[in-house]
């Protein structure tokens, strides 16, 4: 029997209408402007070396087990497959050298107004700044651009880096979850949530400090 996922949590179903917007939305992304865009089938390569430093996919329950050409290619199709179906994106943002940067994996549930942000950032990218900066757009394009009520994001248990930037942007905990991996197995995760009303709440005051 196939293992169901344990997110999202907080689960409230929407209208039909609601939902196709969503799907229409996902279907029709490039990218985050100034950010990242879309992959396609070209981009094997450049995902491979990126997803290649275990440093850097190891933690990433989503990630295929064996990184190769193969592997990353199927994971791509994956993803452009349920860009097609309104449920899922894959993006990935690249260097002055035509080198990926850091990648996102969006997870969509239509009917919950729902989604779980995946992805990670190349390690001498780390430490500067990027990261968090990336994430505060991402998070704000996911609302505004996609029109989802809820982000939901999980990080291995030993991952401190991502609990920190989560817990300092003022994601909710909510315990810990068994992830479903891409061969079936699980593994246990740290779970946050951020609806779209205290996302708004905690941009005014980030504004009002300013």
């Amino acid at each position: 029997m196939t293992k169901q996922h344990a997110i999202p949590k907080t689960r409230n179903l929407v209208s039909e209408e609601r939902q196709q917007a969503i799907r229409e939305a996902v279907q029709r992304c490039r990218g985050i402007p100034q950010l990242s865009r879309v992959v396609t089938e070209d981009d094997v390569h450049r995902l491979t070396d990126l997803f290649s430093d275990p440093s850097l996919s190891a933690p990433i329950y989503t990630l295929p087990t064996v990184i190769n050409h193969e592997t990353v290619a199927a994971f791509i199709d994956k993803h452009l497959a349920e860009q097609r179906l309104g449920k899922g994106l894959l993006m990935i943002n690249v260097d002055d050298n035509d080198r990926a940067v850091g990648y996102y994996d969006v997870q969509v549930w239509p009917q919950w107004a729902a989604c779980e942000l995946g992805g990670a950032i190349r390690g001498d990218r780390q430490n500067s700044g990027q990261g968090s900066a990336g994430a505060l757009t991402t998070f704000n394009w996911l609302f505004d651009a996609l029109g989802v009520d809820l982000i939901c994001e999980t990080a291995a248990l030993d991952n401190i880096r991502t609990a920190r930037l989560l817990e300092r942007i003022g994601f909710k905990y909510m315990g810990e979850i068994e992830s479903v991996l891409p061969d079936g197995g699980t593994r246990p995760s740290r779970y946050w949530e951020m609806s779209k009303q205290d996302w708004v709440e905690q941009m005014s005051k980030r504004d009002a400090t300013k």
